[in-house]
């Protein structure tokens, strides 16, 4: 994405000399550069908004469990991503425990009827 926005901010210098071409396009490069950038970039936005879907739904999900530390594990990992031993510093317990409350989460969560696809 970087690299074709550099593109787009770079047009090359015509050239004086006459060259016809019936087969040369007859728009310029950056045209097509900025075509690629406008679908890449809904691309990102389309994928952006599925991911925030998804978010809100994991969310939804993890509101069903009832105990408060198989919760926050829940979250704390899949909501902001975090390693098992930050969630343990969290949550001032050991990695045993953190698995213990994570499978058991596992158990009480509810999955969506639909859910979404990514």
């Amino acid at each position: 994405m970087e690299r074709l926005q550099e593109m787009v901010g770079t047009v090359s210098s015509p050239s004086l000399e006459e060259h016809y071409n019936p087969n040369r396009p007859t728009e310029a490069p950056f045209i097509r550069r900025l075509e690629k950038v406008w679908e890449l970039q809904d691309k990102i936005n389309r994928e952006i908004d599925r991911f925030i879907d998804l978010k809100a739904q994991m969310r939804d999900v993890i509101a069903t469990v009832s105990d408060a530390d198989e919760q926050m594990v829940l979250r704390y990992r899949y909501i902001h991503n975090m390693t098992w031993e930050q969630i343990g510093d969290e949550l001032h317990a050991d990695r045993t425990t953190v698995f213990r409350w994570h499978n058991a989460a596992l158990k009480h969560i509810t999955l969506p009827e639909e859910p979404i696809t990514i």
